[in-house]
């Protein structure tokens, strides 16, 4: 037992703040929180026991006698940025020259001054109460509000406050930054989802003719594939043709591979297989599609007159 513990006083309470943990340390002295510990970091109070151990009464009203080296500045948040700061040229790292400051005030306007204090040596800032402004923070709050870039024609600025501003007018361009950002990002979801919706609704009208049009001028393939198995053919490849808007396609059928020249319409320009009537000379092949070549293949096989005249392996 220390001396301490011998001028303890039956039934002896304090009001400190608590951050969390067992641990309960004031200026002078450290105790072992036994039994429950409080929901939320705050105001207690303490009653005392012996070997220095302490015990939850309940929440209290702050007790700011209990906190030390009173230190004074203006507020970001719950950040407090010291009169004596010294003023970072780039705005982004003004905030690493901070302190969190605990159990701040809710409903603070900008630009206030505060009174903040340790309750032991190295401990979390506390916030005791606002401070009495400088002078110029409604100059200074009214250049933020003017778009201004600094405050070159206010006198009477200091660090903090310059700090200060330059940290709000950085935060508010970066905000706007964010803003074209998230409106450029939105734009371009959008315009996803609408190409999801036409390719959905091109994708369901596959059966359509119509629809494997529409397809041809997004996704070729896609049309071509569905062109072909109407007539009972596979498709194989594709590429572009020697002539602008052709498309050279391969497909498999009757056990057999095949290759045609169509138009982005699925128009035959040449059939690969001849389609001459030798009556009177005319080429058919322009009188069919990607759709009806492969049952036009299936009836000159059968009637024994299929006529390759592009050959693929």
């Amino acid at each position: 037992m220390g001396w301490q513990d011998l001028l303890q006083t039956p039934d002896e309470t304090i009001v400190c703040p608590w951050f969390g943990g067992r641990e309960l340390r004031t200026w002078s002295r450290t105790f072992r929180l036994e039994g429950r510990l409080p929901r939320a970091s705050g105001w207690y109070e303490f009653r005392i026991g012996g070997g220095r151990k302490a015990t939850l009464k309940g929440p209290a009203e702050p007790n700011f006698e209990a906190l030390r080296v009173k230190l004074r500045g203006y507020l970001v948040g719950d950040r407090l940025v010291l009169d004596d700061v010294r003023l970072e040229i780039n705005p982004a790292k003004i905030i690493e020259a901070t302190e969190e400051v605990h159990f701040v005030e809710p409903g603070l306007d900008w630009l206030v001054r505060a009174v903040v204090g340790r309750a032991y040596e190295g401990g979390p800032l506390v916030f005791e109460s606002q401070d009495m402004p400088l002078g110029p923070e409604p100059e200074v709050e009214q250049a933020y509000l003017d778009q201004a870039e600094s405050l070159e024609t206010i006198k009477g600025v200091t660090p903090s406050l310059e700090a200060i501003f330059r940290l709000e007018v950085w935060r508010r361009a970066e905000a706007e930054k964010r803003r074209v950002e998230l409106e450029r990002l939105r734009r371009e979801e959008e315009e996803r989802l609408a190409r999801e919706a036409a390719w959905l609704e091109m994708t369901e009208k596959l059966g359509d003719a119509i629809g494997r049009r529409q397809m041809a001028q997004v996704d070729f393939v896609e049309a071509a594939r569905a062109a072909l198995a109407v007539g009972g053919a596979t498709y194989r490849a594709s590429r572009p043709g020697y002539n602008r808007g052709e498309m050279i396609v391969q497909f498999r059928h009757l056990n057999r591979n095949f290759e045609c020249i169509c138009d982005q319409q699925l128009r035959i320009v040449d059939a690969g297989v001849c389609l001459t009537d030798h009556d009177t000379g005319v080429r058919g092949d322009t009188w069919f599609t990607l759709e009806s070549l492969p049952s036009v293949i299936t009836e000159a096989d059968r009637a024994g007159v299929l006529v390759v005249f592009r050959h693929v392996h």
